[in-house]
């Protein structure tokens, strides 16, 4: 294929050499023109493994060449890969002014007819927030092209996965293609880009693939947070950190693997909470600052919140609680989240009935019975017997269980507002409907 890559820092850079490596016939654009001029002599205008040699093979052979002209650059191509910059304001909002700027340069040269009987692709590698590509980003390229997006002008969103100082071999080595496609069309384009590429490909809405790469970095973030934490308190503590992380990454049933990585509701139980606060006050006590780990049982508590401001949103009183105990399948009833949702609802004077099968108030034995006596002394009366009890009350039901007598029992469209805590088996079919709303989502 013939490909424009606009941007020539290290994702362009990487992307133009590659791309050019396996076969495509590329052509660099950037505004500065000592990196064009660097691309032309066979020189990388980046430092990263691998690519000077990559860049001075491909330009060796006529696969890659650069350019300042975007008209030219469109016109001999038919994909775009706009790979600029997307850098932090000094509030910590992303700035835009780039990809504005190149999307209404393509959008002109477009405009002026340098491609003539055949779609232009525009490809957005460069990272941005959901909402940019189709708020921002495909206006400004129908009001200069003065066509539409989808049907006139091909637009996807590609982002990269790509590590400084292994970029070249993460590229033809990724951990996964993820194609934001606005049709069909302009999802096959970019498919076409990365033919004979291992790993697993997504083809999602584009504002999924925008997200996806906030996901990762994020969770990037957090892991090496977590790791430096816990190796400060463990120092602090005289324990060897390393072996303690390499007994944890050893764990690929819990630690490393998708377990509890499914947005959901609170956590709670008789270990977690616990735990974290016994672990952080024994930081404090070594003067260990732990911020991550401090600040997660706040988190925790925030999403709690949410649930009740979802109820108070409805501006209805009678309120429906399937599911009080913990975790699935059990009894236990200690920190659990969906007794402090109750606890909290029932605080601001709802009307509550609540439907667990696994719990009864006449089995309740020991410190469960006494957290229950403690937390929700009324829970008697708001116990009901039956799901259809629960459902005849409430004008507004939270779905806490997966039990399958509730999800059998729970109408569409006319009835209840339903608040979904769990993100319900037909979560995507009641979310076109007015009285579903989804904190699971």
């Amino acid at each position: 294929m013939r490909i424009s890559v606009f941007g020539l820092g290290y994702v362009g850079c990487v992307s133009a050499a590659c791309l050019a490596g396996m076969g495509h016939e590329v052509i660099g654009v950037d505004v500065n023109q000592v990196k064009v001029d660097l691309v032309n002599d066979g020189k990388a205008p980046v430092v990263e493994e691998r690519i000077g040699e990559l860049i001075a093979e491909v330009v060796r052979t006529g696969a890659l060449r650069a350019t300042g002209d975007v008209r030219e650059a469109i016109m001999d191509s038919e994909v775009s890969l706009v790979c600029v910059g997307t850098p932090s304001e000094p509030n910590g909002s992303l700035c835009t002014t780039y990809l504005e700027r190149v999307t209404e340069e393509i959008g002109a040269a477009l405009a002026e007819g340098a491609r003539q009987g055949s779609r232009h692709t525009v490809v957005f590698r460069s990272t941005m927030l959901p909402g940019t590509c189709l708020n921002l980003l495909v206006p400004i390229l129908e009001k200069h092209v003065g066509g539409l997006a989808g049907v006139d002008i091909g637009v996807a969103v590609n982002p990269e996965f790509l590590r400084e100082g292994t970029s070249v071999r993460d590229f033809f080595d990724p951990p996964k293609t993820v194609i934001g496609e606005l049709d069909p069309a302009s999802g096959d384009a970019v498919l076409a880009l990365y033919d004979g590429l291992p790993g697993e490909v997504f083809r999602v809405p584009v504002p999924t693939a925008e997200a996806i790469k906030y996901a990762d970095n994020a969770f990037h973030g957090l892991k090496i947070g977590f790791a430096n934490e816990l190796g400060a308190v463990c120092q602090a503590l005289g324990v060897d950190s390393h072996q303690v992380m390499d007994v944890f990454l050893a764990d690929r049933k819990l630690n490393i693997s998708p377990a509890y990585l499914r947005p959901g509701f609170a956590f709670g139980g008789s270990c977690l909470p616990k735990d974290l606060r016994s672990l952080v006050h024994a930081a404090q006590r070594a003067d260990v600052s732990v911020p991550i780990l401090a600040h997660v049982l706040t988190s925790n508590s925030d999403h709690l919140q949410r649930a009740v401001d979802l109820v108070e949103r409805t501006g209805r009183r009678r309120v429906g609680l399937f599911g009080l105990s913990f975790k699935p399948g059990t009894d236990d009833l200690r920190e659990s989240p969906l007794v402090e949702l109750a606890e909290r609802l029932f605080g601001k004077g709802y009307d509550i009935k609540i439907y667990d099968a696994n719990v009864s108030l006449s089995r309740l034995l020991g410190a469960n019975r006494e957290y229950i006596e403690s937390r929700l002394p009324h829970l008697a009366q708001l116990l009901a017997d039956s799901v259809d009890e629960v459902l005849e009350h409430a004008e507004v039901c939270l779905v806490g269980t997966r039990d399958p007598a509730v999800l059998s029992a729970l109408p569409h469209g006319e009835g209840p507002m339903i608040v979904d805590l769990i993100r319900l088996p037909d979560a995507e079919t009641r979310r076109t409907e007015p009285g579903y709303m989804g904190l699971a989502w």
